[in-house]
C-alpha cells in the first residue's frame, strides 16, 4: 500500500459523519482492510493538505446475504475516523 490513492477508497458522507465534521472536527473515510493508521494519516495529510491529530479505525465484517438457496457474503471493509487539527477542515461539497 504505497500509493496514496489506494489507501483511501472514498469519503463516507453520512448523517453521523456530517455531525462529527461539524462538532468534533473529524472526517470519515472508507479504506482498504489492509491499510494501517500510519498509511491513512500520511495519505490524508498529503492528499488534502491538512494536519491529522489522530486516526481511529473500525473493521466491519461483510453481512451474509441469501438469494434462494445460495448463501453469499458482502465484502468486509474498514472505516477510518480521522481527527483534524484545530482550524483545519476538508470540504467535500466545495463545488456543489
Amino acid at each position: 500500500m504505497k500509493d496514496l490513492f489506494q489507501v483511501i477508497d472514498a469519503p463516507l458522507i453520512t448523517e453521523k459523519g456530517t455531525l462529527l465534521a461539524e462538532d468534533g472536527n473529524q472526517v470519515l473515510f472508507r479504506v482498504p482492510s489492509a491499510a494501517n493508521k500510519t498509511e491513512i494519516r500520511q495519505a490524508v495529510e498529503k492528499l488534502f493538505d491538512v494536519k491529522v491529530v489522530k486516526v481511529r479505525t473500525l473493521n466491519y465484517l461483510g453481512k451474509t446475504r441469501r438469494v434462494g438457496r445460495i448463501v453469499g457474503r458482502r465484502p468486509a471493509w474498514k472505516k477510518a475516523y480521522v481527527t483534524l487539527a484545530e482550524g483545519q477542515s476538508i470540504d467535500f461539497f466545495e463545488g456543489a
